[in-house]
């Protein structure tokens, strides 16, 4: 009863796992709270089919066979990703904490791999609210999903911060299409990211200013433009960005660059002068306009880390990295029921950050 509390009070689970069709004849498992407990079970629970269906018996909830069990729990992924967006809306609601009048959100993901894969099966993609300490979107796909900025609709007053991955042309640009104005971005960039011109057109020559930097550990910054470069988008305009770029420290430099001199044979590539060129530097890009310093918003993309650690957490203490299924459906419903309770413990962790402490009388 107390996690079905933490719901929309307007939620009906059955209607949900109806219209879902998780539930369509209802004989055995006939209601939605009794399906999404079975799934709990089975997922963040850590119970085999045969756990699953012996705890079901004993408590009374119902009489299932290892195979039923299964056929179910397949069928639940629409229910449990419904559900997680429910609860996801409803997280976002409460009160979020602002950056000069904007809410800090960051986009990172996460790959998981079937039992004895070597490569990617499933990935997960999250966008964090800095602010109130907990995910706003969370979102499964398999491995053709790819990461992007625009997973998980912008709201006004966003500005959402993610790493070199996500710095690609048509996202940010569709990026700020559906924030309709009233949302920004921060993303860092890697030397060849985008194709940077002038405000006057010209080709902008990124290592010639880097050379003229001075030596110093502070931001400086330059107005440029974004191109497309392929025939189809030629006719697309430029995307006006603020590039800023702060000096790494000389071992920190170091170590990017030893560990670039170590990733290139196993790629079986050859080294570009220019990435070594580049270690020596962080840069960010971003559509924020001038009444945000530099040196503020290198201190909000300072603050991706966040994310990183609710990634782990994830991992360690919820175990969604130790996915046991082999099928599709049976990996969608196991990991979808994870991320319901990652969202689940968000929403309790806001009630102890609103209690307020109090010593002894």
């Amino acid at each position: 009863m107390d996690v079905l509390s933490r719901f929309p009070a307007d939620l009906d689970l059955n209607d949900l796992a109806r219209q879902t069709k998780a539930i369509e004849r209802g004989r055995v498992v006939c209601d939605g709270a009794l399906l999404l407990r079975l799934a709990l079970a089975r997922g963040p629970g850590g119970l085999s089919l045969s756990q699953t269906a012996a705890w079901a018996s004993v408590l009374g909830l119902t009489e299932l066979s290892d195979p039923a069990i299964k056929y179910r729990l397949d069928k639940a992924g629409g229910f449990l990703n419904a559900l997680l967006e429910r609860q996801l809306a409803r997280n976002t609601t409460r009160r979020p904490v602002r950056w000069p009048g904007r809410l800090l959100r960051v986009a990172d993901g996460s790959s998981i791999s079937q039992p004895a894969s070597k490569g990617t099966d499933w990935r997960v993609h999250g966008v964090y609210d800095l602010g109130r300490g907990g995910f706003s979107h969370l979102e499964l796909t398999d491995s053709h999903g790819a990461e992007g900025l625009c997973r998980g609709a912008p709201v006004p007053g966003e500005v959402r911060i993610a790493d070199r991955n996500y710095a690609r042309l048509r996202d940010l640009r569709e990026f700020l299409r559906r924030g309709n104005g009233l949302a920004d971005f921060i993303v860092r960039l890697r030397w060849r990211s985008l194709a940077l011109y002038l405000p006057d057109g010209t080709r902008f020559d990124l290592f010639e200013f880097l050379r003229g930097l001075p030596v110093d550990h502070t931001p400086h910054e330059i107005v440029v433009h974004a191109r497309d470069t392929g025939r189809a988008e030629a006719s697309l305009p430029a995307l006006p960005l603020r590039l800023i770029v702060l000096r790494k420290s000389a071992e920190v430099t170091e170590a990017e660059r030893q560990r670039l001199r170590r990733a290139a044979p196993r790629k079986q590539s050859q080294l570009d002068p220019r990435s070594l060129e580049a270690a020596e530097f962080v840069m960010l890009a971003t559509s924020l306009t001038e009444t945000y310093a530099a040196e503020d918003i290198f201190g909000a993309y300072g603050l991706r880390w966040q994310i990183e650690l609710a990634i782990k957490r994830m991992k360690s203490l919820i175990h969604t990295d130790e996915l046991p299924t082999r099928t599709p459906r049976a990996s969608r419903s196991w990991l979808l029921s994870h991320l319901l309770l990652a969202a689940l413990t968000d929403e309790m962790t806001q009630d102890l950050l609103d209690s307020f402490p109090c010593g002894p009388e």
